[in-house]
């Protein structure tokens, strides 16, 4: 079955979104689809694949996708998975190479995205691999949203990496 390119990225990226992990593996392997073909939107599977399936992340990425890739609002895959506070996703994606400290355009890490949603288990593993002093596009490092958020045990991760650091 030959797909166009579009109708490619078009089949993939559903698939991933819907979390059909077989699917998605039969779209790579038989049709030959490069794991970072875009869709209509110009963006990829990895970016709009249901954060939650970390078994698509790892096929995707294992077949090569790039973890790095940023769509128009400087939004990765990581940023996302930090979001929604999937920790199980973004832990395959710092293993297969998406950097902590990839800024979004306001200048947002990930680990500003899961404090700002209240992901305490996504701040601790982000913690001691962010740039704590990294400041946003408003002047706000973690350690300033964490304190600003008012939830205790994210102060209490946070300043735990940064008296051992």
């Amino acid at each position: 079955m030959v797909l166009s390119q579009m109708e490619a990225g078009k089949a993939l990226t559903a698939a991933a979104a819907k979390g059909n992990t077989d699917e998605v593996q039969r779209i790579l392997e038989e049709c030959r689809v490069h794991p970072d073909t875009v869709n209509e939107f110009g963006r990829t599977a990895l970016q709009v694949m249901m954060m939650g399936n970390s078994k698509i992340a790892s096929l995707l990425l294992e077949k090569g996708a790039d973890p790095n890739l940023q769509d128009r609002h400087g939004i990765a895959p990581i940023h996302d998975a930090a979001r929604t506070g999937f920790l199980d996703t973004l832990q395959v994606l710092v293993e297969h190479g998406a950097s902590v400290n990839l800024p979004d355009h306001n200048g947002a890490l990930p680990i500003h995205i899961a404090i700002r949603e209240g992901h305490r288990d996504v701040v601790k593993f982000l913690a001691p691999r962010s740039d704590l002093k990294h400041a946003n596009t408003s002047g706000q490092t973690a350690v300033d949203a964490a304190r600003a958020s008012c939830v205790p045990d994210m102060m209490d991760s946070l300043f735990a990496h940064v008296h051992s650091s």
